[in-house]
């Protein structure tokens, strides 16, 4: 679907210069005949061209690209615009998570990364899709100065074929990324030399002030999350797997949640890490890749994910050895939003074409800083919608820009900054799809145990992994519970692989009685102080399923 140019708007001089450019420049303002173009530039040639031109670029003893960010190595949500317009404007919702940008200061914007691009000795052009289902599948066109953001889409974006890329035609959505170049701070709607804005009526999104390469994955992930449910499927930020009967999992978490990780799982097909959309037929994956965080990643932990890491993936602002080019993990000097962006079927299990199933258990997953939430626990249906819709979890240091240890956050849907609807629009859709399909849920903290962060220890990696197992050999679904008190929830007394001091949080703390009840009580206030913004869009059972503080 090519963009629409409106010559109504309050901007109607622009817009008419900008649909009457000159034949030889694209719609998205760039002049593919004026640079050294490469389109969909093969692997080798996108190393050798980042080795050559781009400073800080290496190769690592496992063969992946090493390379730099810059200054920004975490997204920048507080920088992030939608363009307010006729044609999407009922529908956005306006607030903490979607700040408005005038359609003129977009076309700046706009102007600012085509003039700054257009002057490069060389363009990256790289055709994709987003979306492995054909029926909802997006034409993704993304242009950038560096050959690592080129080789960071493909990895992410879902690669054509020779067929598909020679029929490829307009794309549906085009990404200007010419993150080296700053914002103009005094364009109005500007907090920073840093905009990433989003222009539905124009189908486009400029990025500026920041080399961040997230900033692409998550701009489409925050398209897709506006377009699919206006097409009546619902999109989720959830990793995906399934097992060899057929079981699809979703699980549901922010960064650092242990998504990533705990559906890299050997015994399982992998549909998806991060981005998926559940449709009347089953779920599919967004990407057609994986970015995954590496701090403290080991062979032993992560295997999938490690073996990974080679030719062709991207390693993001890592340490290394200088001399041997050994990545050492463990080293957080740069960031502690390490990364590494690879093609999904470098994980050996992956399911392609990477559609699954109908889901048969959905894992919400939380990475509780205060250590009061159980390991697990299973939700009732109003449980689900209460937690789906509080999204609650520890925002982790580094996947933002200036946050340097754990925060307590909610996160409507698990996913808030890349929700573009009202958060209510997406839990109705999900609710109705459990109903239908008589999903089971799962709440499970990934985070402290036996005492806040500081004080307790991070719930062993070995402990999730036994819970996911039982929860998937059907153990959970048939075991012996007792209520959790305040926030009502049911947890197993028993979980093969677990000791069971550990599943329940009031025997696992190591302080004092007084501590640990100012310390659930004082959680279960910030809970009911955050969904009391949704209270009023919430039925009575989805209210009384909360905690009682």
């Amino acid at each position: 679907m090519a963009p629409s140019y409106s010559t109504r708007s309050p901007a109607g001089s622009i817009y008419k210069r900008y649909a009457a450019l000159d034949a030889s420049v694209g719609k998205d303002g760039i002049d593919y005949t004026r640079v050294n173009l490469l389109r969909n530039t093969a692997v080798a040639k996108l190393y050798e061209d980042a080795l050559r031109y781009e400073p800080g670029t290496s190769i690592s003893s496992a063969g992946a690209l090493v390379t730099s960010s810059g200054k920004k190595t975490g997204r920048s949500p507080r920088d992030k615009r939608i363009v307010d317009e006729e044609t999407t404007t009922e529908d956005i919702w306006w607030g903490p998570v979607n700040t408005k940008l005038s359609e003129h200061a977009f076309l700046i914007n706009h102007e600012r990364a085509v003039d700054y691009l257009n002057t490069r000795e060389r363009l990256y052009v790289f055709d994709g899709f987003a979306g492995w289902d054909p029926k909802y599948r997006l034409k993704i066109r993304v242009v950038c100065a560096r050959a690592y953001h080129s080789l960071f889409m493909h990895n992410m974006l879902i690669r054509p074929t020779e067929e598909e890329l020679k029929n490829y035609g307009e794309p549906d959505f085009t990404i200007l990324n010419a993150g080296a170049f700053p914002a103009n701070r005094y364009t109005t709607g500007m907090t920073s030399n840093t905009s990433v804005s989003i222009n539905f009526k124009l189908r486009q999104m400029v990025i500026l002030g920041t080399e961040y390469a997230g900033e692409m994955k998550k701009g489409v992930f925050t398209i897709m999350h506006y377009l699919m449910p206006k097409a009546g499927v619902l999109s989720l930020h959830s990793s995906a797997n399934q097992g060899i009967n057929g079981d699809t999992s979703l699980f549901f978490g922010l960064s650092g949640t242990g998504k990533t990780t705990l559906s890299a799982d050997p015994a399982r097909a992998l549909i998806g890490d991060d981005e998926h959309v559940w449709t009347d037929t089953g779920v599919f994956n967004i990407e057609g890749g994986c970015y995954a965080k590496t701090i403290d990643l080991s062979a032993e932990k992560e295997p999938e994910i490690f073996g990974a890491i080679r030719f062709g993936s991207v390693l993001e602002n890592v340490v290394f050895d200088e001399d041997t080019r050994v990545v050492d993990y463990t080293d957080k000097s740069l960031t502690e939003n390490t990364r590494c962006a690879y093609p999904i079927e470098y994980i050996p299990n992956a399911l392609i074409p990477c559609i699954g199933n109908q889901p048969k258990n959905i894992v919400m997953l939380t990475c509780d800083a205060q250590g009061v939430l159980p390991p697990v626990s299973k939700l009732t249906s109003a449980q689900a919608m209460y937690h789906f819709i509080s999204g609650y979890t520890s925002k982790m240091a580094g996947t933002e820009d200036g946050v340097i240890e754990p925060e307590a956050t909610f996160s409507a849907c698990f996913g808030q900054p890349f929700l573009v609807l009202h958060p209510t629009q997406y839990a109705t859709m999900l609710a109705q799809k459990i109903g239908e399909h008589n999903v089971d849920v799962w709440l499970i903290n990934t985070g402290w145990n036996g005492g806040a962060y500081g004080t307790g220890k991070r719930i062993a990696l070995k402990y999730s992994r036994a819970i996911i197992d039982a929860i998937h050999n059907g153990e959970l679904k048939n075991a012996e519970y007792e209520t959790y008190p305040i926030f009502g929830l049911e947890i197993p007394k028993a979980v093969t692989g677990v000791p069971s001091e550990v599943l329940n949080p009031a025997t696992a703390w190591q302080g004092t009685p007084e501590t640990y009840k100012a310390t659930v009580t004082k959680l279960a206030g910030l809970f009911n102080e955050n969904f009391a913004k949704y209270a009023d869009q919430a039925t009575e059972d989805v209210i009384a399923a909360g905690p009682k503080a």
